[in-house]
């Protein structure tokens, strides 16, 4: 029998719905400051790291046995960072943790999306959402937002309750805009709906004071979804750890759909070990928001605006051609991200030094080449 090997996608049984799509990915580039991840820069404390080769090296010693399938005590860990920081009690019965947020979505997807369902966010947002509601099957319809990237409540519940979606993506502090969403605006698009709401906090622990976690929404509504991730301000990005909030139905139907041992024993082990370093893992937020700060007030002087920011990076423009200047900054060898809003680039905040570069740079290219 001759075996034809296909030379292109184009030549495979691929589902309809994902041809002539392209995989999620910022550039990777060898530069010598990249600001185009929102990771947090500031490298993790000695302590902590050696703490982690101490158990790792303990949950080794059983690596030839299958880790704890519910993630039972890193749950409880979770639970106590989250009643701790928030005011609020969460129990660990209301947490659930997977492979970074991204596999938290995608479970939500798998449970309560899939074929014949639908899926709403409000766009610009976090374009990881459509592709996971793509990738299960999900429909998608994008929400609307003012020209100020805001939400307007009123009118998201009117769409919500037009489209009727089985699961609704509220992402606050926004991704890339940074813009947080009034609790208000929250409940009023979960009671205009029938589905799930889950709120996308990446970033909430960067917010600024006076900026509350929806996890006080939680109370009395069992469809709402609260979900974070340790990849931002625990510095833990390479972790790929992610976890939610929610009634403890919620976690029972996740488990529904979660691959068996899906969460490895040196992932929890590190996990748990960081938690227990919260307080010095969370210390290097307040200099990641003083850089943030810093590059809002100093854009007016270069002519350029920014969107209120409560994440670890600046939306910033307006640019007549935004392609060209993030290729002016890469020639400068600073890395920002191009998300694809016409006349606006996005920058995470770094340390002291790469803002000192970043503005620098950016002074050059916009006297080079000049703002709209």
């Amino acid at each position: 029998m001759t075996h034809v090997v296909a030379s292109s996608m184009d030549e495979l049984p691929l589902r309809p719905e994902l041809r002539g799509r392209t995989p999620y990915g910022a550039p990777q580039l060898q530069v010598k400051h990249r600001l185009n991840t929102n990771e947090n820069p500031h490298p993790l404390p000695a302590e902590l790291l050696a703490d982690l080769g101490a158990a790792l090296g303990h949950a080794a010693l059983e690596l030839n046995r299958y880790p704890d399938r519910d993630a039972l005590d890193l749950r409880r860990d979770l639970a106590a960072y989250l009643t701790r920081t928030s005011g609020e009690t969460v129990q660990p019965a209301q947490v659930w943790a997977a492979n970074g947020s991204n596999e938290v979505l995608q479970q939500i997807l798998q449970a309560f999306g899939g074929a014949g369902r639908t899926a709403l966010g409000f766009t610009p947002s976090y374009s990881m959402h459509p592709i996971i509601a793509a990738g299960t099957g999900t429909a998608w319809v994008d929400g609307h937002r003012r020209d100020d990237f805001t939400i307007d409540a009123a009118q998201a519940a009117a769409q919500v309750r037009e489209v009727r979606p089985d699961v609704v993506f509220v992402t606050s502090p926004n991704n890339p805009t940074g813009t947080a969403v009034a609790l208000e605006t929250i409940a009023t698009v979960y009671d205009a709906t029938t589905g799930v709401v889950v709120v996308d906090e990446a970033y909430t622990e960067f917010a600024r004071t006076g900026t509350r976690s929806a996890l006080t929404l939680l109370p009395g509504r069992p469809r709402l979804l609260v979900s974070r991730t340790m990849s931002k301000a625990f510095g833990m990005a390479g972790l790929r750890l992610g976890y939610l909030a929610a009634d403890p139905a919620v976690v029972d139907a996740l488990q529904l759909v979660r691959l068996p041992y899906h969460l490895s024993s040196l992932t929890q082990a590190a996990a748990r070990t960081a938690l227990a370093h919260t307080d010095a893992l969370l210390a290097t937020v307040d200099a990641v928001k003083a850089q943030r700060d810093r590059i809002v007030a100093a854009l007016p002087g270069l002519g350029l605006t920014s969107v209120p920011s409560d994440a670890n990076f600046v939306l910033f423009g307006h640019f007549a051609d935004a392609p060209g200047v993030w290729k002016a900054l890469l020639e400068h060898d600073v890395l920002v991200r191009d998300v694809g809003l016409p006349g606006w680039l996005r920058v995470t905040a770094g340390t002291p030094e790469e803002t000192d570069a970043f503005l620098t740079a950016l002074g050059e290219v916009v006297r080079e080449q000049g703002a709209s």
